[in-house]
């Protein structure tokens, strides 16, 4: 009796630490600041640049919208820009759990101030402390100018309302906690970058566009080291799994053999208004890459992300891009 007194004792007081460290952990963490008390002016400057920002670089519309996936690289369906209501799941986009894109337009953020706004972007907090699951890439957001971030701001603000109520996704344990430990404290904004010096540009759009995220491989939520940029990382669509290209400058299984002129072409052919994407069935090859944002891209900017790329260092990693379920 006295020995099974005894481990009671231990066993509640091993669930009393266990429970302090829960009600601590849950308390500091994510350990970001407070939102700010800035307010973003809306001039048409912003305007015009945030559109082409969320539309071709960062791309915030390819998740907050619905996208056809009838049509190869799955355009974005017209009337739903920003809407968000898509689902991410473990089989589809490698998410433990589910996660729903948020409804961007003023009918889901009409109640966030633009200090919290800005902190959901660019340190992946929401308006109650909630750390996101860095599908977000805020982490790669938080990387933008102060400029280039207000013009997001001013841009999703201009979206046409669309009530569409989203349902909450969840996250499974111990994930749940551990993206609790990934925001960054604060947004520190990069520099104005100098269009000039197109490598440097270049690292600036990558980053930003987060360009690394699929093109690398993953283990256990973190970058394969060696393998950054070598592509390799796997979606599952209906038809099969996809995988995303080596952009490292192996000429032989990357894109070291290309010219910058080769590059920008690839993805202007993308350019929906001039080639109109292909219908797909659901048992043939599609890419989860949103070609046709990217197409919008600039010359000089699709230029610039070329110029950074060639830097890198060459991974030789062959890619199978596609593995039919049959």
């Amino acid at each position: 009796m006295k020995f099974l007194k005894i481990l009671g004792y231990i066993i509640g007081g091993v669930a009393l630490i266990i429970i302090a460290f829960v009600v601590y952990f849950n308390s500091s963490y994510p350990k970001v600041d407070p939102p700010s008390n800035e307010k973003v002016e809306v001039t048409s400057v912003r305007l015009e640049r945030g559109k082409y920002l969320a539309n071709h670089v960062t791309v915030c519309m390819d998740c907050h919208s619905t996208r056809d996936w009838s049509k190869y690289a799955g355009p974005i369906m017209a009337g739903t820009l920003g809407k968000g209501g898509e689902k991410f799941d473990g089989p589809t986009a490698g998410v433990p759990g589910i996660i729903y894109a948020k409804n961007i337009t003023p009918a889901g953020i009409s109640n966030l101030t633009d200090g919290e706004l800005i902190r959901a972007i660019t340190c992946g907090v929401t308006k109650d402390g909630r750390a996101l699951f860095p599908l977000m890439p805020y982490l790669g957001y938080n990387h933008l100018t102060k400029e280039d971030l207000y013009s997001i701001v001013a841009y999703i603000r201009s979206l046409q309302p669309i009530k569409n109520e989203v349902e909450e996704g969840s996250i499974d344990f111990p994930v749940n906690m551990i993206i609790k430990t990934v925001p960054p404290k604060s947004f520190i904004p990069s520099p104005e970058p100098d269009k000039t010096n197109t490598v440097s540009f270049g690292k600036y759009l990558v980053t930003i566009a987060s360009c690394g995220d699929c093109h690398t491989q993953m283990e256990k939520g973190k970058p394969i080291v060696g393998k950054e940029f070598a592509g390799g990382f796997p979606f599952q669509f209906p038809g099969g799994v996809v995988r995303s290209a080596n952009i490292t400058p192996d000429k032989i299984n990357g894109i070291g053999s290309w010219s910058k002129e080769d590059f920008v072409n690839r993805f202007k052919s993308m350019d929906p208004e001039k080639y109109p994407p292909s219908e797909v069935s659901p048992e043939e090859f599609n890419t989860p890459m949103p070609w046709t944002m990217f197409a919008g891209m600039s010359n000089e900017d699709l230029g610039a992300i070329y110029d950074y790329l060639q830097t890198l260092k060459p991974v030789s990693n062959v890619v199978v891009k596609f593995t039919p379920n049959r």
